[in-house]
Formats: structure tokens, sequence, C-alpha cells
């Protein structure tokens, strides 16, 4: 029997957990989610969730979770680590409230490509080093760490999944296009990755439909890299829009938040065949070009 025959369980239901609970309640499966406050309980409930309170930050508070029967369902695990600490005390947290007695079938976990670093431009595979360079990916890497401690110690299924950039419907920078903020000049700019809103919804299914033992890691991408400002320049010619200043990496960080100058201090290329070919899936969106022309 499959896993999803029993249901799925939902932890960080924002927008994926969401397009992701749509697409099984669609399939009358049935939809558990955690919810941190009344609002985002409410909110659940109304789209036809089951929701179970709880606060990842609060370990006392998932007894509700804990007390829930996960045996026999897939988990998707979409909350983001805190913002600060080295560790995820969220993901401890929530691997404590499991036990023998008590734990999904599955567990897929969204993380990010962010894990391996730097890499200067080369290409990066499920085997390559993890390098992490910020303090949120190095989270993300503990995350990732407890959560294979957990398998093999309890002995669910694990699927990892190291995603690139999201972009699709709702999920394109146009709040930054129309206030004219700068890029990064292009020729500065290293290699990022992308996928398509779409593409990362029928793989997070397919790992879903197809659960395996031990423990499994994906790169998630179309497989086509570019350049972040490249990104931002389709995007505005998309939504015809001014195309955004480009400034130097010295300009940039006078003005660019830390943030956005973390990701463009990082350059990898992924190599996303095996979780194409592994799952037997055909991206939908292999280009960005085609991704924008769909919006």
């Amino acid at each position: 029997m499959q896993a999803v025959d029993s249901g799925i369980v939902i932890i960080g239901c924002g927008d994926i957990g969401t397009r992701l609970a749509a697409y099984w309640l669609g399939c009358q499966t049935p939809v558990w989610a955690l919810a941190r406050t009344a609002d985002s309980a409410h909110r659940l409930q109304s789209l036809g969730l089951r929701v179970v309170r709880g606060d990842l930050d609060n370990p006392t508070s998932l007894h509700a979770l804990a007390s829930t029967t996960l045996t026999g369902k897939t988990l998707y695990y979409l909350a983001p680590p805190p913002g600060e600490g080295e560790g995820d005390g969220r993901m401890q947290n929530f691997l404590q409230s499991l036990s023998h007695d008590n734990q999904p079938a599955q567990i897929i976990y969204m993380g990010t490509s962010g894990v391996y670093g730097d890499s200067q431009g080369a290409w990066v595979d499920e085997l390559s080093p993890l390098h992490p360079d910020t303090s949120r990916a190095c989270r993300r890497l503990a995350a990732e760490q407890a959560l294979r401690e957990a398998a093999q110690r309890l002995g669910f299924a694990l699927t990892l999944l190291r995603v690139g950039g999201i972009y699709g419907p709702g999920r394109l920078p146009e709040a930054r296009l129309r206030k004219g903020l700068p890029v990064l000049r292009e020729e500065e700019c290293g290699f990022s990755n992308r996928i398509h809103v779409e593409d990362l919804l029928a793989i997070s299914v397919a790992a879903a439909r197809q659960p395996t033992p031990g423990c499994r890691v994906f790169n998630v991408s179309d497989g086509q890299p570019g350049t972040m400002t490249g990104y931002f320049l389709a995007v505005a010619e998309r939504l015809g829009l001014p195309p955004p200043p480009q400034i130097s990496m010295d300009e940039a960080r006078e003005q660019l938040s830390p943030a956005m100058l973390s990701y463009l201090g990082e350059s990898r290329r992924m190599d996303s065949r095996k979780v194409w070919q592994e799952l037997g899936l055909v991206p939908r969106f292999p280009h960005l070009a085609e991704g924008l022309r769909e919006l």
C-alpha cells in the first residue's frame, strides 16, 4: 500500500503547502496540517484541511501532533528553520514528537540547494560535498542531518529535496521590479538555478507516490542554470516593465540587502537529471522562457 493511501500531513502550509493540499484533496485524499495560530487554523479549515494546532518553537504545544495517528501517512515538512542560531530547533522539536508507535511512513523535506555553498560555477550533483556558506544554509543542513538520524533510528522513508529558486504565478519579483530596484551587473553574476512551481509540485507528488526505503536525495531544478540578473531581466520583459538598473558589485555591497548579497555570493550549476529519471518525469517547463510564456 502506498503511503498516500492513509493521508497527507503538511507542516509549514504556506504557498507551496497550500498548493500541495489542493492537489491531494482533489484526489480525495485526506490532508492534515499543523497550524500555529487561530487565524491560520481558520484559513486551513476553510480550504478543507484537518487542522492540528501546535507551534514548532514550543515543543510542549506539539502534544496534539504527537497524539495524531501519523502511522502510514506521508508527511511533507516545509517549515523554514528559525532566523538565527546554528541548528534548526524547530526540526528538533518536531522529531522529538515522533516515536516508534507514531511516525509517518515517509517524510518529504523541502530544503535548499544552498547546502552546497559556493561552487564557483561548477556543476553539483547529489554526491557533491556540502559546504554551506551562510548561516541560513547551515541551519538547512542541520535539519537534513537531524532527519537522516531520525529516519535511521525510527525507520521511516526519507526524501530530501534540495530546491533551487522557485518561480511561477504568484512567485515573481514584480514588486521589486516596479520599484526600480537595481540588480548586479550581469557580467559579474554567478550561476543560479530555478524550478517552475508546477514542476516542483509534480516532483513532490511523484516522490510521495513512489516511496523507497532509506534516504534518497534529489536536486530540484529545471537543469538550465542562468544568472539572477538574467532572470530579473526576463521577468521584466514578460511583464512589460522597464529593465532594472544594473550596478557593479562594489555598488551592490552598498545598496543591496545582506540577504540578496548572500545569494549573489554563490555560484553553482545544479545537475538535476537524477530526480527526473528516477521519478519518471519530464519537466513541463524545461526552460525559463517557457515558464514565463505560460504566465
